[in-house]
């Protein structure tokens, strides 16, 4: 069933892990998708290729989606090439960067990660606003972080995220007259290059020793997740943080 016929979806990060499944999904159940990546060029590339291949229509279109400039120019591009409305914005991009202790940590990490993780989802999302109408959806992404700060070294990462969780709360109450839905998702352990980056296996085995369902998630799970709220079944839905982590933590 495609019950996205039609629509314009834009995925920041949309190239690779989470991002990839999100875009793959979205464009299977009919929607147009905009394939936002930084510097996954290939990743991009062989995203597209995978939904072209079972006849998707989607673009690719590089950028920092922390910077403004960037940020008009996937507007420009999206509006170019699928028209002046958007149905589904998904902020996907994000980042750790660096585990540091709070003697570690200096101005410009700092800057990177409340950049990539906070400026672009608030910058983003006002840039895509003045395009979408009533019935339209916007899913941020927070983490389990933004809940439980994080693990060692990970307190800025945490609080970029918590202040997405916050931010999404607020919107929603600010567009809810208007028609336009605004949740995000806090995943927690999903098996990702993030982990394989920045999280020790032996942590990795434990945490899901310790989740209910024993094992971590799976980026396809999340993109299910996604495609509910993108989509009219979740029409009552608005300011949730919704919880994707195995039982490891409850709201």
């Amino acid at each position: 069933m495609r019950k996205l016929e039609g629509r314009v979806a834009v995925v920041t990060g949309g190239a690779r892990d989470i991002g990839r499944e999100i875009s793959l999904k979205l464009a299977k159940l009919g929607a147009k998708v905009v394939i936002n990546y930084f510097d996954s060029k290939e990743d991009a590339r062989q995203t597209l290729k995978l939904i072209k291949a079972f006849g998707g229509i989607a673009i690719c279109v590089q950028g920092d989606a922390s910077k403004l400039d960037d940020i008009n120019k996937l507007v420009y591009k999206t509006t170019e090439a699928f028209g002046d409305k958007v149905d589904i914005l998904v902020n996907v991009a994000g980042g750790l960067f660096a585990r540091k202790t709070i003697a570690e940590i200096d101005e410009n990490l700092y800057n990177l990660i409340m950049d990539v993780n906070f400026k672009s989802c608030v910058f983003v999302t006002q840039a895509f606003v003045p395009f979408m109408d009533r019935g339209s959806s916007i899913i941020n992404f927070s983490s389990q972080a933004g809940r439980d700060g994080g693990g060692p070294g990970a307190f800025l990462y945490a609080a970029s995220k918590g202040a997405v969780s916050s931010f999404t709360r607020g919107l929603a109450k600010e567009l809810g007259p208007k028609g336009i839905r605004v949740n995000a998702l806090t995943p927690g352990m999903i098996a990702t290059r993030f982990h394989d980056d920045f999280t020790k296996d032996e942590v990795r085995t434990n945490v899901a020793k310790m989740t209910p369902l024993r094992r971590e998630g799976r980026p396809e799970e999340v993109a299910n997740l996604v495609t509910f709220l993108a989509s009219d079944e979740s029409s009552y839905l608005t300011g949730n943080n919704v919880d994707i982590n195995g039982g490891f933590l409850f709201s």
